[in-house]
């Protein structure tokens, strides 16, 4: 037989094999919950023609084999299965696939940006005895990579595994779903799935469909020009190279680190430096880099146990020293910032902290330490203060950095990549938190959110999928007087969302910072999101909500508000939150009463008041709940002419 010959046939045995083994997606693999009492597709992929054979603990499925399309894709139903597990499933072809430690429960899918995407490494400080005592195998999590596609709706995920919540792994999980998956899985005693589909900073356009984006042509229209792999290839080149090339200058032009005793070294003599206090901002418009510097004095034992530098939040990002020593750095100002120290780098005496700030647009965003936040050096039981006296100065000076064109947020491409792949399999319900980039533009937010929950039900084939969100919590500063505030826009926007069948809106306003817009406390929020899922989804007799405004009535001079959902009484709280006002429009703080049940609100400017506005603010103040500890929403109203 000529060689030739002879060693394509080898080949073709050779590879034969590899072309007919069969294939899992992602999704179907090691710790999987499936959605119980529902019917339950199982796919793949194999050679065109392949006969697959798939079992459940042993007991074919469907009485016999499944042969793979002419793409060489294989799909059967799973009849419904009852909650419980472990179950183990296997997949026979040419080759056998077994899935294991397979669990039928309630499945959900928790989608959104930042605050959803936040995992529960960052609330380690807050709640460490959660992350301690995580051992709940029966709460899992698949974490969907992030990525986009604006070409066309994926089958399948890169990557992803399922985890098992435990002491290991929970660092991982989202915070607000793993808080109320504990509190449901509690009450219900079903395992619980978690698919993590979320991406900080996207707005909700990047979560439509295509079709649904032509409702809505200025989105639209920007999902048509991403199809281009050229122009995208062509932006992310631009965006990087004029990110080199600005941190380069920078990092050229820096004194601090070109000097003879450069600016981190405790052999400076930094007596000349400007004063600055911590926390505490630049009072210019400043853009570039300066350094500060702060000399500890410890004693032997005090070095000896202090494991960990805690320096609040920094506009916008900065390298950190110890004697000498770069110890961490983080790239943008929204993460806490926590450093390990080595052991050994603390001495008995003085100790010099030094902090390389860059300010990427000083115009913008001022340059500085946030107040409100944790500054010090210790342990989380013995802490050092670091508030106070720094000493600083100022290194290298730029122009603004451009932003970067955020291709993963543009229209489209989110919900190809990340939720698509997920609409094979059946879920209980969505649990979203997303929002905070479409303030700025919240009158098109109620429609495109609304647009969002019907898509998503027509693809999973669930008309009355419940769907569970998060109104927009406090932020910014407190604001003197009654305004205009586009964070109450978008919660009036969403709160009107509530008119969609099997929907609720978890109130958030009394769980935000004013200084942060990832709020640390997820475990409130996931627990009135499990107490919404039980009313809503599992149809308990429970109540949810806090206070819903039933009518507005005028009595001489004030106005008289009644509410619903207030079974368990009526709570005012201090503070500024009522602000009422005449036909002009013009706003005041209300002097407000409890009386009877209801809400008396007056001002003496305001003899025939007809409008009044609760929480209407960046960061309002949350006086109004029901017994239960359940806010009332922000809302506004007016009497009927």
């Amino acid at each position: 037989m000529p060689k030739l010959l002879l060693s394509a046939l080898l080949t073709l045995f050779i590879a034969a094999p590899l072309q007919a083994d069969i294939r899992l997606p992602k999704l179907i693999s090691d710790h999987l919950v499936l959605q119980r009492d529902q019917p339950l597709p199982l796919w793949g992929y194999a050679a065109p023609g392949e006969q697959v054979t798939v079992r459940l603990n042993g007991t074919i499925v469907n009485n016999g084999a499944v042969i793979a399309d002419q793409h060489g894709r294989w799909q059967l139903t799973l009849p419904p299965q009852q909650a419980g597990g472990p179950h183990l499933l296997e997949f026979q072809g040419q080759n056998q696939l077994k899935v294991q430690d397979v669990y039928f429960g309630d499945v959900f899918v928790a989608s959104g940006q930042s605050n959803m995407e936040l995992t529960m490494a960052r609330l380690e400080e807050a709640y460490p005895a959660d992350l301690q005592s995580a051992n709940y195998p029966l709460i899992r999590q698949f974490n969907v990579p992030q990525r986009y596609d604006f070409k066309a709706v994926q089958q399948d995920f890169s990557a992803g595994q399922w985890l098992v919540a435990s002491p290991s792994t929970i660092q991982h999980f989202s915070a607000l779903a793993f808080y109320f998956a504990r509190d449901l899985q509690a009450h219900s005693k079903a395992p619980i799935g978690i698919y993590n589909a979320a991406l900080g900073g996207s707005p909700v356009e990047s979560w439509l469909d295509e079709t649904t984006l032509r409702q809505f042509p200025d989105a639209y229209q920007l999902a048509q020009i991403y199809k281009s792999d050229r122009l995208i290839r062509d932006i992310e080149a631009a965006d990087q190279a004029k990110n080199t090339r600005w941190y380069g200058d920078l990092h050229q032009n820096d004194a601090g680190l070109h000097a003879k005793t450069p600016w981190y070294s405790p052999a400076l003599d930094d007596s000349v430096w400007a004063d600055f206090t911590v926390p505490g901002f630049r009072q210019d418009a400043f853009t570039g880099v300066w350094w500060l510097r702060k000399t500890v004095n410890l004693t032997a034992e005090q070095a000896a146990q202090a494991r960990i530098l805690r320096l609040g939040s920094i506009v916008d990002a900065e390298e950190v020293y110890v004697n000498g020593s770069q110890i961490g750095n983080t790239t943008y100002m929204y993460p806490p910032r926590r450093y390990a120290l080595p052991p050994g780098l603390l001495k008995a005496g003085d100790n010099l902290i030094a902090v390389r700030v860059t300010v990427t647009n000083g115009a913008q965003n001022r340059g500085g330490f946030i107040p409100d936040k944790p500054y010090w050096l210790g342990t989380d039981t013995n802490k050092i203060d670091l508030t106070g006296h720094w000493k600083m100065q100022t290194s290298a000076t730029a122009k603004a950095l451009p932003m970067d064109a955020f291709i993963r947020w543009k229209p489209l491409g989110l919900y190809n990549a990340m939720i698509a792949p997920l609409q094979t399999l059946p879920v209980k319900a969505v649990l979203w938190y997303q929002g905070e980039s479409n303030v700025g533009a919240y009158p098109h937010y109620e429609a495109r959110f609304r647009a969002m929950i019907r898509q998503w039900r027509v693809q999973w084939q669930q008309p009355e999928l419940p769907v569970l969100y998060v109104q927009l919590a406090n932020y910014l500063p407190k604001q003197p007087n009654p305004q205009q505030s586009s964070w109450a826009g978008l919660r009036e926007a969403q709160a009107a969302v509530l008119t969609e069948p099997k929907t609720a809106m978890v109130v958030a306003i009394d769980t935000g910072e004013w200084n942060d817009i990832h709020p640390v406390d997820k475990r409130t929020l996931g627990s009135r999101m499990a107490l919404a899922a039980r009313a809503v989804v599992y149809g308990e007799k429970v109540e949810y909500r806090g206070p819903v405004l039933h009518g507005l009535q005028a009595q001489g001079t004030s106005l008289l508000l009644s509410f619903h959902h207030t079974e368990h009484g009526l709570v005012l709280k201090p503070g500024k939150a009522f602000a009422i006002a005449g036909a002009d429009g013009q706003f005041v703080w209300a002097d407000v009463s409890l009386e009877d049940g209801q809400i008396r609100l007056s001002h003496r400017q305001i003899p025939a008041p007809t409008q009044v506005r609760y929480g209407h603010a960046d960061n309002p103040d949350a006086v109004l709940y029901d017994n239960t500890g359940l806010p009332a929403s922000p809302f506004s109203a007016q009497l009927a002419e």
